[in-house]
C-alpha cells in the first residue's frame, strides 16, 4: 500500500531551517522544523503535493465532523511566495511550513548521513520528504504539513542576514597593545 500523503520533493530550497536543534515557536512545544522553497517551475513536485492535500482530507474527513470540507474553507500548507513574503528567496515560489517531534535523518546526495551541521543550513538546495495529515484544533481546521528527511543536493546562498566574518572585518593588528 503506497502512503497517497506522503510526497519526496524535486530539489527545493530550505529556509527558516531549524533541522539539528528543535525549537520553540511562540512558546509552542519544541519541534523540528524547515520552510521548504518550491521553485513554480516544478510543477511536479507542486502536483504531487496538491494530489497529498487531497488525500489528507479524504483521511481527515472524522477530524472535520464525518463530512468533507469545502478545501476554501480549510487552512492549507502550499503556499505562494508571491503573495505572502516580500523576500527575494520565495519569489516565484510556492512554500510549505513543515514540522516534526523527531529530528529528521539529514543525508547527502549518496544518502550517506551528514553529521557536520554546518552542511545543512537556510539556502542549501535539498529534496525533502514530507507527509500531510488533516488537524482541528480551536475551530482551527485544514492540513498540516510533517517533517520527514532531508537529503542535501548541492550547496546554496545562505539565506537570512548573517555575514562572514572577512566581510565584517579586516585584519587587525594592534602593536600598542601590550605597551
Amino acid at each position: 500500500m503506497t502512503n497517497l500523503t506522503k510526497v519526496v520533493t524535486g530539489t527545493v530550497r530550505l529556509s527558516y531551517a531549524n533541522v539539528w536543534e528543535p525549537k520553540s515557536i511562540n512558546g509552542s512545544k519544541e519541534k523540528y522544523s524547515v520552510s521548504i522553497i518550491i521553485p513554480k517551475s516544478d510543477t511536479k513536485t507542486i502536483e504531487k503535493i496538491e494530489k497529498a492535500i487531497d488525500a489528507a482530507i479524504e483521511d481527515g474527513i472524522g477530524k472535520f465532523g464525518g463530512k468533507k470540507p469545502n478545501k476554501k474553507a480549510l487552512k492549507l500548507p502550499l503556499r505562494d511566495g508571491d503573495i505572502e513574503k516580500d523576500d527575494e528567496a520565495y519569489q516565484d515560489a510556492y512554500f510549505i511550513n513543515a514540522n516534526s517531534m523527531t529530528a529528521p535523518q539529514i543525508v547527502d546526495a549518496s544518502v550517506e548521513p551528514i553529521l557536520d551541521r554546518s552542511e545543512v543550513y537556510s539556502g542549501v538546495y535539498a529534496r525533502v520528504s514530507i507527509n500531510f495529515y488533516a488537524f482541528n484544533v480551536n475551530g482551527n481546521k485544514g492540513i498540516a504539513c510533517g517533517l520527514g528527511n532531508i537529503q542535501k543536493i548541492k550547496d546554496g546562498e545562505p539565506l537570512g542576514a548573517r555575514t562572514n566574518a572577512s566581510e565584517d572585518f579586516e585584519s587587525f593588528n594592534d602593536d600598542d597593545f601590550l605597551s
